[in-house]
């Protein structure tokens, strides 16, 4: 016989938590678990928790242990937030494959996969909710203390909670108040996401049967709005179901007096339900996808790879039907039990494949990207983790999405820049996570793209993964046809009016006249590129920017691209005094204002950054033109990816010299993607569309292969040229970039961090240097890059980076320079 101490007994009983915080902590920290929560806690929940001396958060549950940390005393969480978990085994996988990957922390993980919505802030104060009701008899002792106090002093903080009820454990107390509605919170823990509620009708069980609803009408005869509200219910109630009170009222124009009545006399009960702030399809309208005898064909070739358990490249040429296929493997996939995932690169795009692809599955389709606001992504996200949603559209976030039972992943323009994340933290690839996030649920992937990225068709080539080629377009329309026109040649015939050649002038009125739609793409926003002085050419640049100040026409104002400084354009020169002011270079805001006086009665359109600010303004001007109400759309690359018009018959590019000329080694692939992404949007039914592109070379070797479509002839001559240089895909690359205010110190720091990172790593190590842009937001940047060879193990090679910058940011000189690494920076 022995005796159990009762701290052995409790030691053993008490469970703690490691918890990921929504911060960027190299380790995960340890809290204990109260014994009255320990029944709720699971891993993938949130809890409430205290970190550093005052502030609160709310903290992923990672793992559960009866182990305590060794270097710390454990502090006690203080609630548990969630019935059940909002983050699923699946995605703690996802998490830890991309911290390590990527080379980020958790906590800046879980920053960008969480919705808002779901992350609790961290305050100090309460204060009573004005105009709110409060029923006292419904509230414990406890809480009426509280709200008496709150009456009197007006504010409390959580400290002053404590000392009021003499106890530590008051949130649980303060959350419930919360909840009814009672406190506002000025600094304290607040849940963002509220459902939304709304009132329903409902028929009293006892008038369901035929006599005693026969008999209410003989008693209503004489209540004419009372009747009309009863038979607007019976005919908007579906088996019986209730009916949203607004409707009853617009659909009956009954008024509310008769409708309360109605209630008064126990005819209809009202009840509130939370419902969705999402437009979902009510039902669905399955339609036939007809797939020609070549798709058949590719259809069996995508399943075929599917069953080896490859990654399918599938490379279609514009409009060569790749919607169609997705929406088939979709078929497939939903009718095996699984769920969807449908990745795009721009919320550009959803507009247009989200209304065709809800006409096939209606309601089981969720959208899901940056416009929505905090409840709306709420919903999508318990939408998912519940089944609702089986197909879930989105940009690069969504794959953060809690799906269950994911068994397909597409990823539509897969070679798009828009899929990368560069800031902030983590700095993934959203293809490539998708691709991991498809292993771990056995799902089939498949990559969709006219122009492939380079990695992408070298992985097909080499047998990685399984390539499916769809070389015609679909219902029999052709490629474009291309002119190339030299904007040297013009100026010297002296043709060009304003940016437009006289070639692209006749080209716009001659698809005018045959009521047809122009696309004009030019990459740049903006009035004019810069303002010069003629007498001493100075130009205006950002005070906290090394980039000189774009002139924005609407505004009137000089705005900086990188950090949002703006300031009065010039009038005169501050440097000389000078009145003589040219603008140099143009945007899509110039383009439209000189298109509009050569085209003053032609309707016209922008499509960029500054014109789609607002939530539904890229809808609508979509729409718009969709709908004719637009003859002419002005854009940059926002017109190049996905979008499908079946008018346009004419593209022009005003200026294709910027896009060769940028200092990235992918400036020339990048180039002939969105050349011919761009020059797709024309012809895509049954008349021949015409892109017409001006430049100062039209000899150069992209355009020739741009204009006969050889994405072969591009792809070997950029492989050749990344072999010579090593570049991917046959290296990876690191871009480890320092940031200081002082530019002494970045260039101390920078120099002293490449020297040990060189003697580690050798050759490898190239730098450090000045990127293209030296300083932003008034910070000083320096970049290292690291090279490493494809049979080097890379993970290794990342572990010693990430200990070299930990060492060296360890030390005093260089605790406050910033390191990030950012990881295949493509």
């Amino acid at each position: 016989m022995f005796l159990i101490k009762e701290s052995d007994f409790e030691e053993r009983e008490t469970l703690f938590a490691e918890v990921i915080l929504p911060l960027p902590l190299a380790l995960n920290y340890t809290y204990r678990i109260p014994f009255e929560l320990s029944g709720q806690v699971a891993r993938g929940k949130r809890v409430v928790l205290q970190f550093g001396k005052h502030k609160m958060y709310t903290a992923i549950i990672k793992n559960l242990t009866h182990q305590p940390p060794e270097a710390y005393e454990a502090k006690y969480i203080i609630d548990v937030v969630d019935e059940k978990p909002v983050v699923n085994e699946r995605q703690f996988e996802l998490w830890d494959w991309m911290s390590q990957y990527y080379l980020c922390h958790e906590g800046e993980i879980m920053n960008a996969a969480l919705p808002s919505g779901l992350k609790l802030t961290s305050e100090t104060m309460i204060s009573l909710r004005p105009d709110k009701e409060i029923e006292r008899e419904t509230l414990s002792a406890k809480e009426l203390s509280i709200l008496d106090h709150l009456e009197k002093e007006g504010r409390l903080t959580m400290e002053g909670v404590m000392k009021l009820l003499g106890q530590k454990t008051v949130y649980p107390i303060v959350n419930k108040l919360l909840g009814r509605e009672l406190l506002m919170i000025e600094e304290e823990v607040v849940t963002k996401y509220k459902p939304l509620m709304k009132a329903f009708v409902k028929l009293q069980v006892f008038y369901e049967e035929e006599g005693h609803l026969a008999e209410l009408f003989r008693q209503l005869e004489r209540a004419p709005k009372q009747l009309d509200a009863l038979l607007a219910y019976l005919h908007l109630s579906r088996d019986g179901k209730s009916v949203l009170k607004s409707q009853l009222l617009e659909t009956s124009a009954c008024g509310a007096s008769a409708l309360k009545s109605l209630i008064d006399k126990e005819v209809f009960s009202i009840e509130k339900s939370a419902v969705s702030r999402l437009n979902t399809a009510e039902e669905e309208n399955p339609l036939e996808v007809a797939l020609t005898p070549l798709q058949h064909q590719k259809q069996e070739e995508i399943n075929c790879f599917f069953k080896e358990g490859k990654v399918v490249l599938l490379h279609g040429v514009t409009a060569s039907g790749k919607t169609q296929l997705y929406i088939r493997q979709i078929e497939k996939a939903l009718q095996e039990g699984g769920q969807v995932l449908f990745l795009l690169p721009e919320i550009a795009l959803t507009t247009q494949i989200v209304m065709r692809i809800q006409q096939y599955f209606g309601a089981q389709l969720g959208v899901y990207h940056s416009k929505f606001n905090d409840n709306e992504r709420v919903e999508i996200w318990h939408k998912v983790a519940d089944g609702t949603y089986r197909i879930v559209i989105g940009a690069r976030s969504a794959v953060f999405l809690p799906f269950q039972n994911l068994s397909l992943v597409i990823v539509d323009e897969e070679h798009e820049p828009s899929y990368k994340q560069y800031d902030p933290a983590p700095r993934y690839q959203a293809r490539d996570a998708a691709v991991f996030l498809g292993t771990l649920f056995k799902a089939s992937v498949l990559l969709g793209s006219a122009t492939p990225s380079i990695e992408s068709y070298f992985n097909a080539q080499s047998g990685k993964y399984g390539l499916v080629e769809l070389k015609e377009r679909y219902g029999g329309s052709v490629l474009p046809t291309y002119e190339i026109v030299s904007i040297a040649d013009e100026m010297k015939r002296k043709k060009m009016v304003s940016y437009f050649s006289s070639v692209l002038i006749e080209r716009i009125s001659e698809a005018l006249e045959n009521k047809e739609q122009i696309i004009l793409f030019q990459n740049r926003r903006g009035y004019a590129t810069i303002l010069i002085c003629a007498t001493c050419g100075f130009a205006p640049k950002c005070i906290h920017c090394d980039v000189n100040l774009t002139l924005h026409k609407s505004s009137g104002k000089l705005h900086c691209h990188y950090c949002g400084y703006h300031q009065e354009s010039l009038r005169h020169c501050p440097a000389c005094g000078g009145v003589h002011i040219e603008q140099k270079g143009f945007g899509t805001e110039r383009i439209e204002e000189e298109l509009s006086l050569l085209f003053p009665e032609v309707s016209m359109a922008r499509l960029d950054l500054d014109s789609t600010r607002a939530k539904n303004a890229m809808q609508q001007i979509l729409m718009d033109f969709q709908d004719k109400k637009t003859q002419i759309l002005i854009g940059t690359q926002m017109v190049a990816k996905g979008l499908d018009f079946d008018k346009v018959s004419l593209i022009g590019v005003i200026s294709a010299d910027s896009l060769f000329n940028y200092p990235d080694f992918r400036a020339f692939e990048r180039s002939f993607q969105l050349l011919t992404q761009v020059g797709g949007r024309a012809g895509r039914r049954e008349s021949q569309g015409n892109v017409l592109i001006q430049t100062y070379q039209p000899s150069h070797r992209i355009l020739g292969q741009v204009v006969t479509n050889d994405y072969a002839s591009m792809y070997e001559e950029e492989l050749k040229e990344r072999a010579q240089y090593h570049y991917p895909p046959f290296s990876r690359m690191l871009i480890l970039y320092l940031r200081h205010k002082d530019v002494r110190v970045i260039e101390q720091a920078a120099h002293q961090l490449a020297q040990v990172l060189k003697q580690q790593l050798g050759d490898r190590v190239l730098g450090p240097e000045q990127p293209l842009i030296a300083r932003v937001r008034n910070y000083y940047i320096r970049q290292i890059v690291v090279k490493v060879e494809k049979t080097a193990p890379i993970q290794k090679v990342k572990q010693t980076i990430k200990e070299t910058i930990r060492v060296f940011t360890s030390e005093k000189a260089f605790r406050s320079v910033w390191v990030q690494v950012d990881v295949d920076p493509y």
